[in-house]
């Protein structure tokens, strides 16, 4: 496994050899997100799209924040040329790219930047601790990498203004209840309840996990029309699929199904 400068990637995670961790690593800065940090992701976020015994991709901070926000440094004298020419949200724009499901843990800080990765990804499993926001406006900016876009969504318009505009935190509790987060669980449990929800999604048929998560992220893209034609289609692909016969014939059987990811 490659290692990474400010991130640690570990495979298979905890023995199972369908799931990897993908865990933060500044600290020191509360896991503030740099140009490099966001690359490190990236590269290893397609290493393992690449390795075909990979089904889901755990990523996570630590104790104290899964990510407190963007590196402010890095920004302070920027110019919007320099912006430009920096393609600051390369890296963001891949993450889409990713078939397999990415579950975000997150303890702590989710802020700014931090919260647009975590949601980021396709589910987000908090712990009771977890603070996120977008605090961008009390140092003089806005979101960038999504968070006006994607909080609204989760959050409906006026929430979604009110916390962006007043840059006030939305604790773990209250983002359930939005939508925001799947699930809330004590601390202490925030890495073996994720794992717990990796292994069901990892034990199902990939094939059809990938579709359907692509089907579940257009509609967020699309009108409902389109949506509906986009999910039978994807519903009729997996007809394709032998791990769909497998899961059927399973079922009629009454045994655990065996699938093989084609």
């Amino acid at each position: 496994m490659k290692k990474f400068e400010n991130i640690l990637c570990e495979f298979p995670y905890r023995g199972h050899p369908h799931i990897a961790l993908v865990s933060l690593n500044r600290p020191k800065v509360l896991n503030a997100l740099s140009t490099a940090l966001m690359q490190d992701v990236i590269d290893c976020f397609f290493m393992l799209e690449d390795n075909t015994d990979v089904r889901v991709i755990i990523l996570t901070g630590n104790d104290k924040a899964f990510a407190a926000g963007a590196d402010i440094a890095e920004m302070v004298e920027a110019t919007p040329i320099h912006q430009i020419q920096e393609n600051r949200f390369r890296s963001w724009k891949q993450i889409p790219l990713i078939t397999k499901p990415i579950i975000a843990a997150v303890n702590g800080f989710a802020l700014g930047g931090g919260c647009e990765l975590a949601m980021s990804c396709d589910l987000i499993i908090a712990s009771d601790t977890a603070k996120f926001g977008q605090p961008e406006i009390k140092i003089g900016t806005i979101p960038g990498a999504g968070g006006t876009q994607r909080l609204t969504r989760a959050l409906g318009k006026s929430k979604a203004m009110y916390h962006i505009l007043t840059g006030d935190m939305l604790d773990a509790h209250d983002a359930e209840k939005a939508g925001l987060v799947a699930k809330v669980v004590p601390t202490e449990s925030l890495m073996n309840e994720t794992f717990e929800c990796a292994k069901l999604i990892a034990n199902k048929a990939p094939v059809a996990i990938k579709l359907a998560k692509e089907a579940v992220n257009a509609a967020f893209e699309s009108p409902l029309k389109e949506g509906l034609e986009f999910e039978r289609r994807n519903f009729y692909l997996t007809f394709a699929s032998q791990d769909q016969k497998e899961g059927m014939r399973a079922f009629l059987e009454k045994r655990e199904p065996d699938y093989k990811g084609n």
